[in-house]
């Protein structure tokens, strides 16, 4: 028994040491959310969701025109901007981000997203997916309460657990709202492909799956904007997915041609 208790003691000490030395990097694309960042932001700089824990929250900014800046200023985060001149998109936001960031850990969103349990989930991501085996974590998607229609949950319903089984059965999904990935596999993949205007986080996810296991959690939700949805509808939306998944997977490029911000 003391072989087996010596062994026990040494796997308790290594996953506190890892747990103690996980820092934690929140990336936001931005480009104009003036109407919806601050309530995200609001969230996360509530000192009492972090325990303690290394953090930093960076803003990537595409060159917003209104005070989406100046919001971001108000809170504590860091600030980086495309350079002037230059068009990205939410990618290349994305991947400018993750390059300037400090932590092991790394944390994309949207803009236009709230926590359900804010101080839960990422008191999981450090205590929890940082020492586990999978390289990326996702989880379920849902409209704005104050927003939410039947057809809303009707719509996330399907997709949450139409792409909880495709992460079961290995082949990787996690839509943009929220994707968790390790930043030494972030790296190892080369990060998000900024030819693609759309499905780019279908693609990590799907190359990040060939050499990791994601990790879907039903656990935790994350509310988004129904705004797109209010101006194309649910089924036109949901085709120019399916067009662009498809477009990625047989010609690595998107079928759109652009991706409409919509505020």
């Amino acid at each position: 028994m003391k072989p087996e208790n010596r062994a026990s003691g040494i796997l308790i000490t290594e996953q506190i040491d890892h747990i103690e030395h996980t820092m934690i990097s929140v990336i936001i694309p931005t480009l104009n959310e003036e109407k919806l960042l601050p309530g995200l932001l609001k969230q996360l700089s509530n000192p009492g969701i972090w325990s303690g824990q290394e953090y930093e929250i960076i803003i990537s900014d595409g060159g917003s025109t209104d005070s989406t800046l100046t919001i971001a200023r108000a809170y504590n985060t860091r600030i980086i901007q495309e350079e002037q001149g230059k068009k990205g998109n939410i990618a290349s936001g994305r991947n400018l981000g993750a390059e300037q960031a400090r932590g092991n850990i790394l944390v994309f969103i949207n803009a236009d997203i709230r926590f359900r349990e804010v101080g839960n989930f990422f008191n999981y991501v450090r205590t929890n997916f940082a020492s586990s085996e999978y390289g990326a974590m996702t989880c379920f998607v849902a409209t704005f309460p104050e927003e939410c229609k039947l057809i809303d949950r009707i719509f996330h319903s399907f997709y949450n657990n139409y792409f909880y089984v495709i992460n079961k059965l290995g082949m990787g999904m996690g839509r943009g709202e929220c994707q968790v990935i390790k930043t030494e596999v972030f790296r190892k993949t080369g990060g998000y492909l900024t030819h693609l205007v759309a499905g780019e986080d279908f693609d990590l996810f799907r190359r990040i799956a060939k050499i990791h296991k994601i990790l879907y959690s039903r656990k935790f939700v994350v509310f988004e904007s129904p705004r797109r949805y209010r101006k194309y509808g649910y089924f036109s939306v949901a085709m120019s997915w399916t067009w662009n998944a498809i477009s990625v997977l047989r010609k690595n490029k998107s079928n759109s041609n652009t991706w409409e911000a919509v505020r």
